[in-house]
């Protein structure tokens, strides 16, 4: 009797662990992350010049309740069997390597694009659908962020500005219209009582296809400063933003 009741237990624990195993691939979502510099860069911790234009800052498998995947770990998230390591993906993305360093650039000094390119692979694409083509997902996930279905000033329906904020619930309400879907929108607070519009995620779907292509509403429409669309105020700014030593570093490497 006790050892038919070891027996059982060994199996539940083994169960358990093949869940844990293959949590990551059980994802819902991906979130296409665009990035506003202006609003994460000091002139003295970001690369000059500065783009004036939405980066990339990812294509993040994300669950149903809005948590991101983990990154790969062969104990604890052996979410696809045997990804392509992060330090084997420089050589296949050669192709496409000029593109990536102009839409999809690391904006810190300290880091150059591929290390970035790294970053996003372990903590993303080796649990995306694409876990043995790093090819493929970067290429992807350029061309979903370079149409004009996703264009952040399109979607939203303003330009950078430094003279006026917008309410934010106007901007979601936008989005909603001119793109089909609620986005979420992430803020960084320079300054007390200031708000800069810092990212532009759009949802979608994850289908049995790639690329990722019918789009969803972010179950959380709002992260980071900002906290309230119907009385938050934000700023997207046209010039780069230094208002005094707040370490803009933090914010933006918060939610890689």
């Amino acid at each position: 009797m006790i050892i038919k009741q070891l027996l059982v237990f060994a199996a539940a624990v083994m169960l358990a662990s093949l869940v844990v195993s293959v949590n990551g691939s059980n994802f819902a979502f991906y979130k296409l992350s665009l990035t506003w510099p202006n609003s994460v860069c000091k002139m003295t911790t970001c690369k000059t010049p500065i783009p004036t234009y939405f980066t990339i800052h990812g294509l993040w498998p994300t669950f149903g309740n809005d948590i991101p995947v983990p990154p790969y770990n062969p104990t604890s998230n052996k979410c696809n069997p045997n990804p392509t390591s992060p330090d084997d993906i420089v050589g296949e993305l050669a192709p496409i390597k000029g593109e990536l360093d102009k839409k999809w650039p690391n904006l810190w000094v300290r880091k150059t694009n591929v290390d970035f390119w790294k970053i996003q692979w372990q903590h993303h694409g080796m649990c995306s659908d694409y876990p043995h083509d790093p090819l493929d997902y970067f290429k992807d996930t350029l061309n979903l962020a370079q149409s004009k279905r996703f264009d952040p000033f399109k979607a939203l329906g303003v330009q950078p500005s430094d003279q006026t904020p917008h309410l934010l619930h106007t901007l979601l309400e936008n989005a909603y219209k001119n793109f089909g879907a609620y986005p979420q929108i992430t803020c960084s607070m320079p300054k007390k009582g200031i708000l800069l519009l810092k990212e532009i995620r759009f949802c979608l779907k994850r289908t049995k296809k790639t690329p990722p292509s019918v789009v969803q509403n972010c179950p959380t429409n709002v992260g980071d400063r900002c906290t309230n669309p119907l009385t938050d105020y934000v700023w997207l700014r046209a010039t780069p933003t230094i208002f005094g030593p707040h370490n803009v570093t933090s914010d933006l490497l918060a939610s890689t």
